[in-house]
């Protein structure tokens, strides 16, 4: 039996169309996210006119992930295309992660150490100022 990390079980073809499939699956889930999300504000917001005089700025619980989550339970349109959002930056993240897997079973060490580079700016850039 042929062992789940090595590169007899997964060849490069198999790779590149986990890959795809994963790009393919996270952009069209969060494209039925943020349709659902906007159906759902539109249907319960829709007749609503906006206040163009001053600027509210961001809501509440939409600036954390933890906030979404609450929407999202809630079912409020706003946070559901937050989370589609979310899904979408998700994505390539999830891409770089699974090309340092590649680049691994194909004992590349160079290159798993650049996408680990890659990967590790990608999250400090985002996590960065929730720390500092």
């Amino acid at each position: 039996m042929k062992h789940l990390f090595t590169k007899g079980y997964w060849a490069d073809k198999d790779i590149q169309q986990l890959i795809g499939k994963q790009l393919r699956i996270g952009v069209i889930t969060a494209s039925v996210l943020v349709i659902i999300g906007g159906l759902i504000y539109l249907y319960r917001h829709g007749g609503e006119l906006p206040s163009y005089r001053e600027f509210t700025g961001v809501r509440a619980g939409l600036d954390s992930f933890s906030g979404i989550i609450q929407g999202v339970r809630g079912i409020h349109g706003m946070e559901i295309i937050q989370l589609g959002v979310v899904c979408l930056i998700a994505t390539p993240i999830i891409r770089v992660a699974l090309s340092a897997f590649a680049f691994l079973l194909e004992r590349d060490y160079l290159y798993v150490f650049i996408t680990l580079i890659v990967l590790g700016v990608i999250c400090f850039s985002m996590l960065g100022e929730l720390v500092g």
